[in-house]
C-alpha cells in the first residue's frame, strides 16, 4: 500500500501541483470528464508517475464518496488537491454554487474524515473571492460552518440575492477560503493541514474561455494594469501548492494565499479601482 495523492480536476493547475508532490506515490486523477483525466494520466505516466483515473462529479456526495472509497483502497490518502470548478463564463449561478461552493464543502467533509496523519490538502479558490465586498460576520460563519447539505439553502445564496454568474463565483470562492479555515480546525484533530490558493489570471484552458467570453476585455485590462503586468503560469501555482503540501509548509494551515500578480492590489489601490 502506498501513499495516495488525490487530484480532483485534472487540468493544468491540478497537474502542476501533482507533479511537484506525487513522485513515489500513487496519484489518483479524478475529473468530471474521463477524457481529461485520461489525457492528464498519459502525460504524468509518461513522466514516470504512478497514476490511475476516475470520473467524479463534485456536486454529488455519492460520487465523491465513491472517489474516497477508491482512493483509500489504494493506500493512505496523504494529499488532496482540489482544482475542479467552473468559471463565470461557463455556467449559470446555480451551477457555479453547486459545483464550486457545495462541491468543495462536500470534498472537505469527506476527505477530512479519512485524511492521514501528516497529510495536507490544497483547494484552488480565486482572486475573485478577494474582490467581493465585505460580508457580515454572520454570513462568514454561515459559509464557513453550515453543513454542506444545507449550504445552498442559505438565504444569501437564493436567486434573488445572487445577481449573476460572476457574483455567484465570487461568493463561492470567498466561501471556499472561509470553509477551509473552518475545516483546518477539524483536519488538525487528525494531524492534517488544509489551505487555499487564490490564483489570479493563470494561462489555462479555462482562462482562454474567459478571454474569448464577455469578460475578455476586462481580463486583458487586469493584466495590463496589474503590478506584475502579465498573467501567471500553472507551474507558479504548483510551486505554492508544493510549499503548502510539504514539510516547508508544516506550520501553515487554515490560510489563503492570494497570487494574482497584484491585480487585487491594483483593484483596491491602483488603476483598476472602480471609478
Amino acid at each position: 500500500m502506498s501513499d495516495v495523492i488525490v487530484v480532483i480536476g485534472a487540468g493544468s493547475i491540478g497537474q502542476a501541483i501533482a507533479r511537484r508532490v506525487s513522485a513515489g506515490k500513487q496519484a489518483v486523477l479524478a475529473d468530471l470528464n474521463q477524457g481529461n483525466a485520461d489525457a492528464a494520466a498519459e502525460v504524468l505516466g509518461n513522466a514516470g508517475f504512478e497514476v490511475s483515473t476516475m470520473t467524479v462529479d463534485v456536486s454529488s456526495r455519492p460520487s465523491v464518496q465513491t472517489l474516497v472509497e477508491a482512493a483509500t483502497a489504494l493506500g493512505e490518502v496523504t494529499g488532496v488537491i482540489h482544482a475542479a470548478g467552473v468559471s463565470p463564463s461557463q455556467a449559470s449561478p446555480s451551477t457555479i454554487l453547486a459545483v464550486d461552493l457545495y462541491g468543495t464543502a462536500v470534498l472537505l467533509e469527506e476527505f477530512g474524515n479519512i485524511i492521514a496523519r501528516g497529510g495536507a490538502g490544497v483547494v484552488i479558490a480565486s482572486q475573485s473571492g478577494h474582490r467581493l465586498g465585505a460580508l457580515t460576520p454572520e454570513e462568514n460563519t454561515a459559509l464557513a460552518t453550515t453543513p454542506a447539505d444545507d449550504l445552498l439553502a442559505l438565504p444569501m445564496l437564493q436567486p434573488g440575492q445572487v445577481k449573476d454568474s460572476l457574483h455567484a463565483y465570487q461568493l463561492a470562492k470567498r466561501g471556499n477560503s472561509l470553509r477551509v479555515m473552518a475545516e483546518a480546525v477539524r483536519w488538525g484533530k487528525r494531524g492534517a493541514r488544509i489551505n487555499t490558493i487564490s490564483p489570479g489570471i493563470i494561462f489555462t484552458p479555462l482562462a482562454r474561455d474567459e478571454f474569448s467570453g464577455p469578460r475578455g476585455e476586462g481580463y486583458r485590462r487586469m493584466i495590463e494594469l496589474s503590478p506584475a503586468g502579465r498573467g501567471g503560469t500553472p507551474d507558479e501555482v504548483g510551486t505554492v501548492g508544493a510549499l503548502l503540501m510539504g514539510q516547508d509548509g508544516a506550520f501553515i494551515t487554515g490560510s489563503d494565499f492570494l497570487m494574482d500578480g497584484g491585480v487585487t492590489a491594483s483593484y483596491f489601490y491602483g488603476e483598476l479601482a472602480p471609478q
